[in-house]
């Protein structure tokens, strides 16, 4: 029986990849002329612009003159785009953010016209599974993935959700190839066979590649291949939503609850997550900065702000695209992602110290803008010397108050010390504003040379070694001889542990104590400081050192005690459950054959996870660190990988290509470099307690 073959003809655009973004942008022009000629004179009767709105505003900026051809074609379903603003990477987002990038790209799709929305996934690196639910309150009722599923149909219910599975991918650049018609042919048909033994009569054929043009003569192109191939398959050049209404009683043959993170089929590029930890920092920085200036702005009920903010979360998402936030792109196109945060940060941190300002917000008052109550230690800032309060520094500058005064031009005079204090809160009552008193009480912080510690929490130094409440950690430097995309460990290789050199206490007051602890290496030394608060549930941990070497991994590890073979990690702001084989090793399993990418035991984290099982318990919160690893009984927290291409053509543990074989220096991140991360013990309540401490919803 003949098969029917729905065609749909897309192009997967990058901004910015292996070329910079205004590059990119000259060729988006003409693949995008390109495709509204083919278009407007019915050469081709529709075209899917890849789930996302950020290029068709990249191109009418230039272009501004063909949106009423646009709208038009869209009117009247030639053109399909959204519902996303950009196609970020799931595992390096939040919910709040993710959610942003779904609400800026239908009101943008709407803007033109466009109604009709697929969840469109099909080169994200794996799949969350909480973008379901995040979809469906956006009234998205379909999707198409591809990375990250198993051995699975053509059709399944992911969570709930008719989901179509692009068996071997959306890039399918066959029409361009120059070759014969009965080589296309010939070439086309051991894709279709292959994607057929996972489909029933209907068969979903991409035609299209990363920034690739559409071919003038596609249409009579299929139309001869259909003749070729006549005896098994008939073509129709439609969309992916004929596709849905033909397949609609096939997805409850196969049901999924679970991540898209299997590599089994396709390659999953999970070293993308230790990759430029910089911009990981930095993004996440952004993300509760934007954030956190939406809640002030709600709560001060000022609307003239929406649209700046706005401006700002597109900036953030067009960093979060794959091979940006991913730091799997050139040297120059990072460095403009580094501008755009500094930008976003401009924005959030300018529009709250203007607001201070404006609503005359009194110095030493603390907002609350978490939802909940909130008690702790906190660092503010004054320009005038205060008493009774914990002095711990301070920085030359201007009063932000005196900046935002439009009616003042700071002078000299102006500027001077700004003092750094610590003090304490109790109760502090959601959206409410609380004045910041001198609290003087008994410390129950115990602090040495070797050691820093309170009622619950306790870091020790012994032997050269450190241990927190009696759980070994180190710095472990293995060696990688992978690319931005994949790590590759040398199989011989143990990784070279770090030593205590040196420690000693930094500050001491009842409020906060720290330690600085030296560690040498074998190429380096780094600096590791510790710091406590009183009565608080977790350490802080903050590394600095400066980078030397090339092509080479350094972790932070916990030893625990016995194997881990359950790991809670946050996913969109949820906690969600990792089974491992803690006796897997990738160094005994690096593949022999082509076309093959080696299981991992790493996986991407958000904020942070939890270990919570009989004889292991740990909770890592951090602050852009957005990956993990088990092996044994141990767990690995990557703070460095260093490399040197996009794409190693001899990468050990992926054994085709994953990219163009660029070098690129700075991904080496040879110089300073720094990384922090907190560490508790105790359940999921712990987990959000310190969560809600360390990501704190304050203003002050």
């Amino acid at each position: 029986m003949r098969k029917h073959v729905i065609a749909y003809l897309h192009t997967h655009w990058d901004r910015e990849w292996y070329r910079e973004f205004e590059i990119f942008r000259l060729r988006l022009l003409r693949v995008f002329d390109n495709v509204l000629d083919l278009l407007s004179k019915n050469r081709i009767p529709s075209f899917y612009f890849d789930g996302q709105v950020s290029a068709i505003e990249d191109y009418l900026e230039i272009r501004p003159e063909k949106r009423e051809l646009i709208e038009g074609l869209i009117r009247h379903k030639k053109l399909f785009i959204g519902p996303f603003y950009c196609l970020v990477d799931e595992f390096l987002t939040d919910k709040t953010c993710f959610a942003k990038n779904l609400e800026l790209g239908i009101k943008t799709a709407q803007k033109y016209g466009c109604t009709d929305f697929i969840g469109y996934l099909p080169d994200t690196f794996g799949h969350s599974q909480n973008v379901v639910d995040i979809l469906r309150d956006y009234g998205i009722d379909k999707c198409i993935v591809w990375r990250g599923c198993g051995d699975f149909p053509a059709e399944f219910k992911w969570c709930g959700m008719n989901t179509v599975n692009l068996v071997r991918g959306y890039f399918n650049d066959i029409f361009s190839m120059n070759a014969s018609l009965e080589e296309k042919a010939k070439f086309l048909k051991k894709n279709l066979d292959l994607i057929s033994e996972k489909s029933g009569n209907f068969i979903l054929l991409p035609i299209g590649a990363d920034h690739l043009g559409i071919e003038t003569d596609i249409a009579e192109q299929i139309e001869e291949i259909g003749e070729i191939l006549k005896e098994d398959y008939y073509f129709t050049l439609s969309s992916p939503f004929e596709y849905f209404k033909n397949v609609e009683s096939n997805f409850e043959n196969f049901e999924w609850n679970d991540e898209l993170r299997d590599n089994s089929k396709t390659f999953t590029l999970q070293g993308c997550y230790s990759s430029r930890l910089d911009l990981k920092r930095k993004n996440t920085e952004c993300i509760y900065a934007l954030d956190l200036v939406s809640r002030f702005v709600k709560q001060q009920h000022e609307s003239k702000y929406d649209n700046l903010i706005e401006i700002a979360y597109k900036m953030l998402l067009q960093n979060q695209a794959h091979d940006s936030i991913c730091g799997c792109s050139t040297a120059d196109v990072h460095r403009e992602n580094e501008i755009r945060y500094k930008k976003i940060l401009q924005i959030a941190y300018g529009i709250i110290d203007e607001l201070k300002f404006l609503n005359h917000f009194e110095q030493r008052r603390i907002l609350n803008l978490s939802g909940r109550f909130f008690s702790g230690i906190i660092e503010f800032e004054s320009s005038t010397k205060l008493e009774g309060y914990e002095e711990i520094g301070f920085r030359k500058g201007f009063d932000p108050i005196l900046l935002a005064d439009t009616q003042r031009i700071p002078v000299t005079e102006d500027y001077g010390k700004i003092y750094k204090y610590l003090a304490e809160v109790e109760n502090v009552e959601p959206d409410e504003t609380e004045f910041i008193m001198p609290v003087v009480k008994e410390s129950d912080l115990i602090v040495s040379e070797s050691s820093i510690g309170n009622s619950k929490i306790c870091l020790k130094i012994k032997n050269e070694e450190i241990f927190i409440n009696g759980i070994k950690t180190n710095l472990i430097d293995f060696a990688d001889l992978g690319d931005s995309y994949n790590n590759a460990p040398s199989p011989n290789d143990n990784g070279k542990e770090f030593k205590v050199l040196r420690s000693k206490v930094i500050l001491n007051n009842p409020l906060r104590a720290s330690l600085k602890i030296d560690m040498e290496g074998e190429w380096d030394i780094v600096s590791l400081t510790a710091t406590l608060d009183r009565n608080s549930d977790y350490i802080k941990i903050e590394y600095d050192w400066d980078n030397s070497k090339k092509n080479h991994m350094l972790c932070a590890e916990f030893v625990l005690n016995n194997p881990i073979r359950k790991v809670f990690s946050e996913d969109m702001n949820t906690l969600i459950k990792r089974v491992f084989d803690p006796t897997y090793n990738i160094r005994e399993n690096l593949p022999k054959t082509k076309g093959v990418e080696a299981k991992t035991n790493t996986a991407p984290m958000q904020r942070g996870l939890l270990i919570d099982e009989e004889g292991n318990n740990i909770g890592i919160v951090t602050k852009g660190l957005t990956q993990y690893e088990i092996n044994q009984n141990k767990l690995f927290i990557p703070i460095l990988r260093a490399t040197g291409q996009i794409s190693n053509p001899k990468n050990p543990a992926r054994t085709t290509p994953a990219g163009p074989p660029l070098e690129v220096d700075t991904l080496q991140m040879i110089g300073n470099a720094n990384a922090e991360l907190y560490v508790f013990f105790g359940n999921e309540k712990a987990f959000e307690n310190t969560i809600n401490q360390v990501y704190n919803y304050l203003i002050i």
